[in-house]
């Protein structure tokens, strides 16, 4: 046989082989159940007071896309993280100081051009001018940003075959109803979730925050600035924000505390933080109404970066996005509008672990009997402070991060079981 036709046969054997070992992606829904699906939206979208013209007008031409996250479809894996940034990226790549120095420039411009109203939503809210900017430059870097998808083909295909149908179900007919209540249709431009308008909201959340903020008579979240601003100050002061407190701090640990202590459930007034240890950084003491308050610690990146007394409002910012990341994001921002600066401690080297990896520490820890209420792959608080906890009972190091190692230790420990 001549050597190059050896080549060629050994290669497609190796290619076929490959092709073999992959699980094949199965065939998505065929479109008669989508279509069906979306047939049996209507009694709930009629009850919602959407009529049979918007409701057909809304579905025509619509068909499911499949290329987004968060679908629960034969052949995908169970744990798909793809495209959230939040989940993607290392704590230290998400907050990008040059990113985040550059949006807090455009900022003090956006403060000083939207003054007016910015002062007038503040005093009707409580909510504080530099947060609300801040949540304006990280959806949508003031404007600039434009959303590709069309709202009711997002909606339509989480609906049907997303991971949280009931949730996208709501979204979906709220959708309906802001095409009835006159929102134009080329509006309707959303993020692969679903988000609309210039802060980037759910449609639940506009039919029951918005307003129209800048007195024209009408409300227009995607054009109107105030109109924009003042939507989102009601979200956020609806959600308990806390009038004149901050997000959070940054704090320097003391030497014997550790991330195993992160996490909402040990959430303690900032003065039993104090009696630990526990500093503000920069050197300032905390008030007297700061001491009093509730906190919680917070290590986006574990024993890798720095560690912040998460307040009431950061709870409340992240009710908005449910993201440490993004609400840290929108923390500092707003702390840098305001004239403040980067982090105190900087990040150390680590890098972000495979969601499968994630996934797997998660089954293994809830496996081993610590608590674990999602196998989502995702790195929350209480996975960090899990992990954390399993290390310091295994006399591992404390780093409160998902790595190969802690999941191979974690397999073994669940295989003598």
């Amino acid at each position: 046989m001549p050597l190059k036709r050896r080549y060629l046969m050994a290669f497609a054997a190796a290619i076929a082989w490959l092709l073999g070992s992959v699980p094949a992606m199965a065939e998505p829904p065929p479109m008669q159940d989508f279509r069906a699906f979306i047939a049996s939206l209507w009694p709930d979208a009629k009850a919602a007071g959407v009529s049979r013209k918007t409701f057909d007008a809304a579905f025509a031409g619509v068909k499911p896309d499949y290329t987004i996250p968060d679908l629960d479809l034969p052949g995908r894996p169970k744990v798909d993280n793809t495209g959230q940034a939040e989940f993607t990226k290392t704590a230290a790549d998400y907050l990008s100081k040059p990113y985040l120095e550059k949006l807090a420039v455009q900022g003090r411009q956006f403060l000083a051009d939207h003054k007016a109203a910015l002062e007038r939503i503040e005093g009707l809210t409580g909510v504080d001018r530099y947060t609300l900017v801040a949540i304006w430059g990280r959806e949508t870097a003031y404007g600039s940003y434009h959303p590709p998808n069309d709202a009711i083909q997002m909606l339509a295909t989480l609906a049907f075959v997303g991971k949280r149908k009931d949730r996208f179900h709501d979204e979906l007919i709220a959708a309906l109803v802001m095409l009835q209540q006159g929102v134009p249709r080329l509006d309707m431009k959303s993020s692969w979730a679903g988000a609309v308008g210039l802060t980037q909201a759910m449609p639940t959340e506009y039919l029951k925050f918005a307003i129209d903020g800048d007195g024209d008579g009408k409300i227009d979240i995607w054009r109107s600035v105030a109109d924009a601003l003042a939507f989102t100050a009601r979200q956020l002061e609806a959600k308990g924000w806390v009038r004149g407190a901050r997000w959070g701090y940054e704090v320097i640990a003391p030497t014997h505390a550790d991330c195993s202590l992160e996490g909402p459930p040990d959430a303690r007034p900032i003065g039993d933080w104090v009696k630990m240890g526990f500093k503000k950084a920069g050197g300032r003491p905390f008030t007297k109404a700061e001491l009093s308050s509730d906190a919680y610690l917070m290590m986006p990146a574990g024993a890798y970066g720095p560690a912040f007394l998460a307040a009431q409002n950061f709870r409340v910012i992240r009710l908005y996005n449910t993201s440490d990341l993004y609400a840290l994001f929108v923390g500092n921002l707003g702390d840098r509008i305001c004239g403040g600066g980067d982090f105190a401690t900087p990040w150390k080297s680590f890098s972000q672990p495979k969601t499968r990896t994630v996934a797997g520490i998660q089954s293994r820890l809830q496996q081993l009997g610590f608590p674990m209420d999602k196998i989502d792959g995702k790195i929350g608080s209480n996975t960090r402070k899990q992990i954390g906890l399993y290390e310091k009972s295994n006399g591992l190091p404390i780093d409160c991060w998902p790595s190969e190692r802690v999941l191979a230790h974690a397999e073994s420990q669940a295989a003598r079981r």
